[in-house]
């Protein structure tokens, strides 16, 4: 990991806007009449509204959606009790990892007030902001009592992330490394170095999942906390001990199986772990110096089964695991509290969650093969993306069963694909392609079978039950590479397009393309030794039907890919022309942008092609096509270069199919903003209506717009690019597609697919 410099980190804080977060709105406020609803007179109403029914606040309002971080800056990181105002960065990131992670919104909250009962006063009155408070950075024992207090007196979800967050993760990693070592909780023997807020809550969590009292060993900075000590609070004297012959760390750890640290850098000695048991479990948490190092503790005993706070070495106990999808499961059922039964809830869906297969993304965060449960990873990471539905819904269905949720949740199913669609894991139409896809899966022939990534797709598209792949390559190679990312190949064909056994097939592949294209000049012998070539051999199985579908295009070179498609596949005998489609998903929508791989300087003629496939390949996903024809003028404005020809496809279409909402030649700001457009344009067809569908003048405009939108909208998804215009479903991927691309393109192939075998070509000749 690199070495954050101080330089780095006050530049990163201060440059453009000061700060990490801001307030967004989400409504529209652009207009007198939106201004007057957001605020005088029209406010009036939801306020009337909440005055006969408080709960309606959830309804009106952001309160179901936000949570106070509430600091008195007390116990700052490492850093201690540098006052409520030097705390404020940490609140602000926190507020940032909440809504990164679980899509809360925050406002950080800094209370200078150290007394526990004003600070507590003071919470209370601010409370009805909020759907949940997260206290952060207060020190023990005071944070025991004013959480305690604002439990029992406030209705909402209150947590102390510094107690309960720690608790549970490591309680989770706990239960994993035990699993691991062969260990049973409730008869190790447990040492806890540290006596704080987050040790107390850990060792607590400990018992309630089944550690045994006696087995547990705490020490604070004067030693062994025992019963012969006359100076312990109520909290430290819980778990004082009756032995009398240990009162050292180094005494304490002899023979012991877990080491809990959360206290200060560089305690624990390797000679200290050599004295632990077999296959000890040391969780170094003390940051960011740990109580011994990765490398120390691995060298001393290469069986110890280690955790730290680092995010470098593996099994990194982080609390972000935890509280974004704590606090998302309370607030979605309008929980009252955050309880024990939610919390140990979260406690086994983190430990679950580890022991199953581990997303592409995931892997290709930390840049290995796969991770596998074991010593190495008994903890999911941080960018895990299925913390958001395994934790929350564990937590929201724990509230519900304890009796502390106010809104439940009816359709689980339904509730786990908001939860996909908030983060922008999955959206509306991804989840409605892949639907589709699974109730009449199609054989899909993969080209580059060999590629990591076109491999775990065509497993994964095999597992949800998308497609039946076949993979094109060596058969060896592909085991092995199988074999090596631990991917299941059950079921799924491999052609070895250059085996000897493929002989008779390359040679009736090469007869039948030869034959058609003979009049081009192209010879058997010529079409025989095209056949050894994955994109011929895979078209040419779609163009026999042996194959319904074809995804290529991670190895090759775009010209030469569209060159086979068109000597292979041809184009539908309506159109001159073919090209591709990207689908954009974003908060604003979803868009259709065309034509952006295939028609570099597209005349009018094919322009006239590209937007008559697009309103069909609109209407294919189940909208209605409103299509705007960009160029950088306005309706004739330039009177020469593209937009001439623009224009003239504009008014051809508008001709021949007048029941269209097509119009052009414009610029972008006038397609996406129908006020602008409608004012200064009043006899547009499109007037009214929002454009979804983009069709632009040439290849360079539409290529180079959609990576810049890709590259500058990190919450967009992108889908594509989908061919338009083929005979058969045959669909290029880009070179830098992920495992979750390729599925949704494999997803719009079988869909492609099916409709192939049911139309017939209606467009207008």
């Amino acid at each position: 990991m690199a070495k954050i410099t101080k330089e780095a980190a006050l530049r990163y804080h201060s440059q453009g806007k000061p700060g990490k977060i801001e307030v967004v709105p989400t409504k529209p406020y652009r207009t007198q009449s939106d201004l007057s609803l957001a605020y005088s007179p029209g406010v009036a109403e939801p306020c009337l509204e909440i005055e006969k029914n408080p709960q309606d606040a959830y309804k009106y309002t952001a309160k179901g959606n936000l949570v106070a971080v509430i600091s008195n800056g007390t116990a700052v990181l490492g850093l201690g009790d540098i006052g409520a105002m030097a705390g404020k960065p940490v609140m602000e990131g926190k507020g940032l990892l909440f809504k990164i992670y679980g899509g809360i919104d925050v406002f950080d909250i800094e209370v200078n007030e150290k007394d526990p009962d004003k600070f507590i006063e003071a919470v209370k009155a601010i409370a009805p902001t909020f759907g949940g408070i997260n206290l952060e950075d207060i020190k023990a024992p005071e944070c025991f009592e004013i959480e305690r207090r604002l439990k029992e007196e406030l209705d909402i979800p209150v947590m102390h992330d510094d107690q309960h967050g720690t608790a549970i993760i490591s309680s989770a990693g706990l239960l994993n490394a035990l699993q691991v070592a062969g260990k049973k909780i409730e008869d190790v023997k447990i040492v806890v170095n540290g006596a704080g807020a987050a040790a107390i809550s850990c060792t607590k969590l400990y018992e309630a999942l089944g550690a045994t009292h006696e087995n547990i060993i705490m020490l604070d900075s004067k030693g062994v906390i025992s019963t012969s000590r006359n100076d312990l609070n109520e909290t430290k004297r819980y778990f004082a001990t009756a032995r009398e012959d240990i009162h050292t760390l180094e005494e304490a750890v002899r023979g012991a199986d877990v080491f809990l640290g959360l206290s200060k850098g560089n305690v624990l000695t390797q000679d200290m772990i050599r004295s632990m048991a077999d296959h000890p479990i040391v969780f170094a948490l003390a940051n960011p110096v740990p109580e011994i190092s990765y490398e120390d503790a691995m060298s001393a005993r290469p069986d110890v089964l280690m955790s730290t706070g680092r995010s470098d070495y593996p099994n990194q106990i982080n609390n972000v695991i935890g509280f974004p999808y704590i606090f998302r499961g309370a607030l979605d059922v309008a929980a009252t509290a955050i309880n024990e039964e939610m919390k140990l809830a979260a406690v086994h869906a983190i430990a679950d969650l580890a022991k199953l297969p581990v997303p592409d993304v995931v892997n290709e965060a930390y840049q290995v093969n796969n991770f596998t449960f074991g010593p190495d990873y008994f903890i999911p990471k941080p960018v895990d993306p299925r913390l958001i539905t395994e934790v929350s819904m564990a937590v929201a269905r724990a509230a519900m069963e304890s009796g502390v949720a106010r809104k439940p949740i009816a359709d689980w199913e339904e509730y786990r694909q908001h939860l996909k669609e908030l983060m922008g894991q999955e959206s509306k139409l991804t989840r409605q392609l892949r639907e589709t896809a699974r109730r009449n899966p199609q054989r899909v022939v993969f080209a580059e079978g060999i590629h990591p990534n076109m491999l775990k797709a065509a497993v994964e598209a095999k597992a949800e039950g998308i497609c039946h792949p076949i993979l094109l390559g060596n058969d060896e190679a592909i085991e092995k590479l199988a074999k090596e990312l631990e991917l299941n190949l059950e079921g799924i064909e491999i052609v070895n397009l250059r085996h000897p056994n493929e002989a008779v097939r390359r040679e009736r592949y090469a007869r039948i393309f030869s034959e058609k294209r003979a009049r081009e000049g192209v010879t058997y012998e010529e079409a025989n030794d095209k056949m050894f070539e994955r994109n011929y051999f895979g078209m040419m199985m779609v163009e026999t039907g042996e194959a319904d579908a074809f995804i290529t295009g991670l190895y090759t070179k775009y010209s030469n890919t569209i060159k086979v498609a068109k000597e292979v596949i041809g184009i539908r005998p309506c159109y001159q022309h073919f090209g591709t489609m990207h689908i954009l998903n974003s908060k604003k929508g979803t868009f259709f942008l065309a034509d952006t791989l295939i028609n570099r300087h597209p005349d009018t003629e094919t322009l006239t092609d590209i937007a008559r496939l697009s309103e069909e390949t609109v209407r294919f996903f189940n909208q209605t096509p409103v299509m705007a024809m960009l160029s950088y003028s306005n309706f004739g404005a330039d009177t020469s270069g593209s937009p001439v020809q623009v224009h003239e496809a504009v008014a051809q279409l508008q001709a021949e199919n007048p029941d269209w909402y097509i119009d052009g030649e414009m610029q972008v700001n006038f397609a996406l903003n129908k006020e602008l457009r409608d004012k200064k344009y009043p006899f547009t067809r499109l007037k009214g209506k929002d454009v979804n569908t983009l069709i632009f003048p040439n290849l360079s405009a539409a290529n180079a717009s959609y990576q810049l939108l890709q590259a500058m909208d990190n919450d967009a998804e992108f889908i594509g690019p989908i061919q338009m215009g083929l005979n058969k479903p045959i669909h290029f991927t880009d070179f830098e597609s992920s495992v979750h691309d390729i599925v949704n393109l494999t997803a719009v192939a079988v869909i492609d697919a099916i409709v192939e075998k049911k139309k017939k070509c209606n467009c207008k000749s």
